[in-house]
């Protein structure tokens, strides 16, 4: 309470946070067995349920604390966002995509969709896919932003293997979602590729 969250190591974080899920028990052990598998305090929460019951001790009870945890995480992230245009709020979109997908087993594609102002008008995953791979429909992209009323798109989408470097078909993708929003008046502010390894931003690297 005086020194606030980075007063707290990660391994007492997690005891902490066990502690709500296990009572009357040392949870020490099993705080260290997660760290070990996973490493720090964001990929154990972030970890898949079928890879943290994996873990010795791991049961349906802690692993919803876990999630309730992350939910939390997200949910605040998020909130930073809203009611703020979201191109002068670019770090706190940053911090939220890659939290949200950068370590995601599989990969998902998700837009960002906004109005006149930039101001985040909703938040959709519109697919998930493979480990390598999600199918991208535009025309379901473009369709939900009419329906939406939204103005501008901003594009993300995450490669598991933690490379964030955009691919050949990433590139087409997109180009082919610019062209048919141009055709409706919507913009494409850019697309960012989210992974452990950083993210990417086509428009930075001039690929939009």
């Amino acid at each position: 309470m005086d020194g606030g969250a980075d007063a707290i190591p990660d391994y007492e974080l997690i005891e902490l946070v066990l502690y709500a899920a296990i009572r009357r028990r040392d949870v020490k052990p099993l705080a260290k067995a997660l760290l070990d598998r996973f490493g720090c305090f964001a990929e154990v929460i972030a970890a898949p349920r079928e890879r943290l019951m994996e873990v010795e001790g791991a049961g349906e009870t802690v692993v919803a604390q876990l999630k309730i945890v992350e939910a939390a995480a997200l949910r605040l992230l998020r909130t930073k966002l809203l009611n703020r245009p979201a191109l002068s709020s670019w770090s706190a979109l940053l911090d939220y995509c890659a939290a949200a997908m950068a370590r995601n087993p599989k990969e998902e594609f998700r837009v960002l969709f906004l109005d006149r102002k930039n101001v985040l008008i909703a938040d959709e995953v519109q697919n998930r896919g493979t480990i390598d791979h999600t199918p991208v429909y535009p025309r379901e992209i473009l369709a939900r932003a009419l329906e939406l009323g939204a103005s501008a798109l901003i594009l993300v989408h995450n490669h598991p293997s933690g490379d964030p470097e955009p691919s050949r078909a990433d590139i087409e993708m997109t180009r082919e979602i610019a062209a048919a929003a141009r055709a409706l008046g919507v913009s494409v502010h850019d697309h960012i590729v989210v992974g452990r390894g950083g993210h990417a931003s086509f428009k930075a690297l001039g690929l939009l």
